[in-house]
């Protein structure tokens, strides 16, 4: 029971940051406005970690590196430690288990990067009815305008109602459904 607990407390705590790394990142990388609350959350959040970093990872064509190396290795970390507690190091020797571990922790990244955009274009199309205004809404427009853009382009809004959200919702499940759960099992097998 005591283990559970545990796991249950690893998992909340380095995965809230791991996704605090991993939406640092994206706000970057899309230019979402900086002056936002939300923005300097995040930022706030991660700065004690992501500055050091940056000393080891530069970044490259202004992308902020620091903040994905960060949010994978808390992700790897977290896998290590899960293993760890459910024994499963007692089994298993060699540096191939790290390897797999590492891609195991690549897969659960790009799994929250599309549960950002899940959550992002939720939030994004209920504030819309509710507080288009909101002070979060320029963040979410950054964070939903690439994927949503093309979308418009194929779908032209119907009768006034937008429908680029649930066609990109849609497609976030099938490539949570198909490739990524391939992928996670394949790297889980490897492991």
């Amino acid at each position: 029971m005591l283990n559970q607990a545990l796991q249950f407390l690893l998992e909340t705590v380095f995965g809230l940051f791991a996704l605090a790394a991993l939406l640092r990142f994206f706000l970057q990388l899309l230019r979402a406005p900086f002056r936002n609350p939300f923005s300097q959350f995040v930022a706030a959040l991660t700065d004690f970690a992501v500055k050091p970093l940056r000393r080891i990872v530069p970044g490259l064509f202004g992308l902020d590196l620091a903040s994905l190396a960060l949010a994978w290795l808390v992700e790897f970390i977290l896998l290590l430690a899960l293993f760890w507690l459910s024994g499963m190091f007692q089994l298993m020797a060699g540096a191939s288990i790290f390897l797999a571990i590492a891609f195991l922790a690549a897969v659960k990244l790009l799994k929250i990067s599309i549960y950002i955009v899940l959550g992002a274009v939720f939030i994004q199309a209920i504030l819309s009815w509710v507080n288009p205004h909101s002070p979060l809404a320029p963040v979410l427009n950054s964070l939903t305008t690439p994927f949503l853009r093309p979308v418009r382009k194929i779908i032209p809004p119907l009768a006034n109602v937008d429908l680029s959200p649930l066609v990109v919702l849609l497609v976030c499940e099938l490539l949570l459904m198909v490739p990524v759960a391939w992928l996670e099992s394949l790297a889980m097998q490897l492991t």
